[in-house]
């Protein structure tokens, strides 16, 4: 499912500014870094990223601020429209995904309801 000239996921510049230093940091040369969906934890879903040491087919490339994040094909309904933000607290420093289709979350934060977007979401993508 591909969005012509529309980005599934947006990043702000210190989401693309962590990539970047992912990117560089690398063991293996990588192109990116994917992003994704996965059923588990008490709300139901939690995001998954990992290295992405090349574009798979069905991926959703997104190029935003000068990197390159690609979108686990499964996963475009539910990130559709969200931006991917990258925050350092006392605590913990970690990406964090504001996301439109997210209905609730568990206290941990480690996991999320999401929605997926429906076809009328889509017909604004375009």
């Amino acid at each position: 499912m591909k969005l012509s000239g529309f980005k599934v996921v947006t990043l702000t510049d210190a989401a693309a500014d962590r990539v970047k230093q992912i990117i560089a940091k690398a063991e293996r040369p990588i192109v990116g870094v994917r992003v994704g969906v996965k059923n588990g934890g008490c709300a139901g879903m939690s995001y998954t990223m990992e290295y992405a040491e090349s574009v798979n087919p069905l991926d959703e490339v997104v190029e935003d601020k000068g990197v390159t994040v690609l979108i686990d094909p499964k996963a475009v309904l539910f990130l559709l429209g969200t931006e991917m933000d990258f925050q350092t607290t006392k605590m913990t420093s970690q990406f964090v995904f504001n996301n439109p289709n997210q209905t609730s979350a568990c206290g941990c934060g480690e996991s999320v309801a999401i929605t997926p977007a429906t076809p009328e979401h889509l017909q604004g993508a375009h």
